[in-house]
């Protein structure tokens, strides 16, 4: 049964409930949903305020560190008054101020091959905002294990990528990055405005996951050029060798 939609909510999602795709029934789905949200930086900033506008019930966020002054850039859920602050409470604040009706969990902690499984735990989807392969690689395991969609994402100057991978119906992100991560000690660059549009890209590939629609995603890298704004595929294939989903069985 569909949940009846108080007055405030109804004009809060008004653009969405006339949309064909989403509708009150779509609606009211976003709002039972869990989503995991690894890392509240420049990707997470937006996949975080994003996901918490649309009306999706529940958000666990889940980083480690503290502002600093380098992320203001780009990580737009922060401010200046927030420096040394846990990025966590800071997302927390702003996305409870946003929408009130969303679920926050929020969680100062580091996302690694011990911990990704514990906060994967009850979501129907883990959407990729951190920094580094090593963590990308804890949480596509974790989804991969529990069976739920992992939609990852990265930045780097003026280009980005992301791809949605789905348990058992396609590669995961082991068999398209299956070398070790090597700390580089070298900063990677990034113009504030790409993890927007990386971020948004990723958030719309979130909806339509959460809803079932059609035109996921799948099985494709999509690459974001900013230089010259374009944009190109990559078709991604599973690995049957894949250390993590070789043994999973396509439907």
């Amino acid at each position: 049964m569909v949940k009846d939609f108080a007055e405030t909510e109804v004009a809060r999602y008004g653009r969405q409930l006339i949309m064909p795709e989403i509708g009150r029934k779509g609606q009211d789905r976003l709002s039972r949903c869990r989503v995991l949200i690894g890392g509240v930086g420049g990707l997470g900033s937006i996949l975080a305020y994003q996901m918490a506008a649309c009306g999706v019930g529940s958000l666990r966020i889940v980083d480690r560190d503290c502002v600093e002054m380098s992320n203001l850039n780009r990580q737009l859920i922060h401010t200046t008054a927030d420096i040394d602050r846990p990025k966590v409470l800071s997302a927390e604040e702003k996305l409870r101020a946003l929408n009130p009706h969303c679920r926050i969990e929020a969680v100062q902690a580091e996302i690694h091959v011990g911990s990704a499984a514990r906060f994967a735990d009850g979501c129907d989807l883990l959407l990729d905002g951190t920094d580094n392969l090593a963590a990308r690689k804890a949480l596509n395991r974790a989804a991969v294990q529990a069976g739920i969609p992992f939609i990852y994402g990265g930045v780097e100057g003026f280009g980005g990528m992301l791809s949605s991978f789905i348990p058992g119906e396609g590669p995961c992100l082991e068999c398209l990055f299956p070398m070790e991560d090597r700390p580089s000690g070298r900063t990677i660059g990034v113009l504030g405005a790409v993890p927007g549009v990386i971020g948004s890209l990723q958030s719309i590939e979130a909806v339509k996951i959460l809803l079932g629609l059609d035109g996921i995603l799948k099985e494709r890298l999509l690459i974001f050029d900013g230089r010259n704004l374009s944009f190109r595929e990559i078709k991604v294939k599973r690995n049957p060798a894949c250390a993590v989903c070789g043994g999973c069985s396509n439907h």
